[in-house]
């Protein structure tokens, strides 16, 4: 197989091509060069937002069509900002490539989705494959809308993922619980310890991925663990393990820290209460379509391990995505909390 990443060189895209290339696959990045690539892939440079950005792509396909070579089994793309760059580079490549794999997000359905939401729920309005930057949720429909629109329902698979865990992340979510934890003392532990999560780790999306690949799946799929496969506890407790055990988590009613004014996601990482719109859409999706069609997840106690180690070969300070708000509770107002 031969795959194209657009990106490869942090967190989803990383891991696709990581994975790509233990399969033997043959693997081309396209990458701004803000990053140095994995090993033993072919490198390809240029900006998608830039004019003639996609100059090093032109020639690349231009070359293989002159030689009669047979262009990529397959193209990842990870974009999550304006819609007109997967346009263009979906358009560009309809002609080189058997299959437009586009890493979507359960954000492109009409919100508030209900409960046990599958692909057939109603999606965002005002999408469009022309777009400049919207806001998040309609620039990842206005993607699946280019790449349909360029490789056709029947050549471009779209991988609406929830929440994704494990090594190379750059949002910080279980990067900052770790550090947190490594801390030690009292831990703000947003409770009940039996709230159900879902996440998948995203080794296990990119491996169900280039499987999909592999089969010509096409359509839309919720890609994102089942919810319940982990709680909130079991997290929390395998980030206290794997650090060295020196925290206590304080495990603290929802009510508590909402009348703390504290937010959910973003300043505890992961939680959201239970009940609440946002749970239903973070941790409450249907994914029987994926499990089906092949989707395996590893237990939460490999993901924290290996995201610690990973983490801590970095010397503890993960690498954070610029266009993405920071994560995390001030150690003054967790203090507050617990003492109260």
């Amino acid at each position: 197989m031969r795959l194209l990443m657009l990106g490869g060189t942090e967190f989803v895209g990383r891991a696709v091509v990581e994975s790509a290339l233990a399969r033997g696959w043959e693997v081309t990045v396209f990458h701004r060069g803000r990053h140095e690539p994995p090993a033993g892939v072919r490198s390809l440079l240029g900006d998608r937002t830039a004019p003639d950005g996609l100059a090093a792509l032109v020639d690349a396909s231009t070359a293989g069509s002159a030689s009669g070579g047979d262009g990529w089994d397959v193209v990842v793309d990870t974009w999550s900002a304006a819609p007109r760059a997967v346009r263009d580079t979906a358009r560009l490549l309809s002609g080189v490539a058997e299959r437009y794999v586009y890493v979507s997000s359960c954000s492109v359905y009409a919100w508030p989705p209900a409960a046990g939401y599958d692909e057939r729920a109603p999606l965002v309005d005002g999408a469009s494959a022309d777009a400049e930057q919207t806001d998040y949720a309609r620039d990842k429909r206005g993607g699946e809308l280019a790449a349909v629109e360029a490789f056709g329902p029947d050549r471009s698979l779209l991988v609406r993922c929830g929440l994704i865990l494990g090594p190379y992340e750059n949002i910080g979510r279980l990067p900052w619980w770790l550090t947190r934890a490594a801390r030690g003392g009292p831990v703000l532990a947003p409770g009940p310890r039996d709230l159900p999560l879902q996440y998948v780790d995203v080794r296990d999306l990119a491996a169900w991925i280039l499987g999909a690949a592999q089969r010509r799946s096409s359509g839309a799929y919720n890609l994102v663990g089942p919810s319940g496969m982990s709680t909130m506890g079991e997290l929390l407790d395998a980030c206290v393990r794997v650090t060295g055990g020196a925290a206590e988590l304080r495990w603290t009613a929802p009510e508590l820290i909402l009348d703390a004014g504290i937010e959910p996601w973003t300043q505890l990482p992961v939680w959201v209460p239970e009940g609440s719109d946002l749970h239903d859409a973070l941790h409450r999706a249907d994914v029987s379509r994926a499990i089906r069609d092949g989707l395996r997840c590893r237990g939460v106690e490999e993901t924290v391990r290996d995201t610690w180690e990973w983490l801590t070969g970095l010397g503890g300070v993960a690498p954070l995505r610029p266009d993405r708000p920071a994560v995390g509770l001030e150690a003054s107002v967790e203090a507050k909390v617990l003492g109260s």
